[in-house]
């Protein structure tokens, strides 16, 4: 008996997701993304709506100034990019790994009624894209 094949996001994206409220320290927020070795998080508000992303790339910076010149960390909602490119999670996975030849986030929120369902990564689209070679 053979797997089903991934053919939209849904199958291959991560539910239990690691989110960010935008009230979090950037400290925080670097901690997290460490523990869950993530690229970055989604920011989502108190109903888990998307409003925004950060990435560790924005914030090393301001954790190397905490570190070293014992600056006060700034809060997410300080930093974190209110233009988000996010999916649905109908979307196909073909089609997705075609936007991400332009685009260049190695993590995309998924959502669904304005929602954060999950994440996808560019590691689970090349995954999912080699299980639908083999097929």
């Amino acid at each position: 008996m053979s797997q089903k094949q991934p053919d939209t996001v849904r199958d291959i994206m991560s539910r239990d997701c690691y989110r960010v409220s935008p009230e979090a320290s950037i400290t925080t927020l670097a901690q997290g993304l460490a523990l869950h070795r993530l690229p970055g998080a989604p920011v989502v508000d108190g109903a888990d709506r998307l409003i925004g992303f950060i990435s560790e790339q924005d914030v090393l910076g301001q954790v190397l100034d905490s570190i070293y010149n014992d600056g006060e960390a700034p809060l997410v909602k300080e930093m974190m990019r209110n233009e988000v490119l996010s999916v649905t999670p109908n979307k196909s996975i073909t089609d997705l790994a075609q936007e991400m030849l332009g685009a260049k986030p190695k993590i995309y929120p998924v959502v669904e009624q304005t929602r954060l369902v999950g994440v996808v990564t560019r590691r689970d689209v090349l995954i999912a894209l080699l299980k639908i070679r083999r097929h």
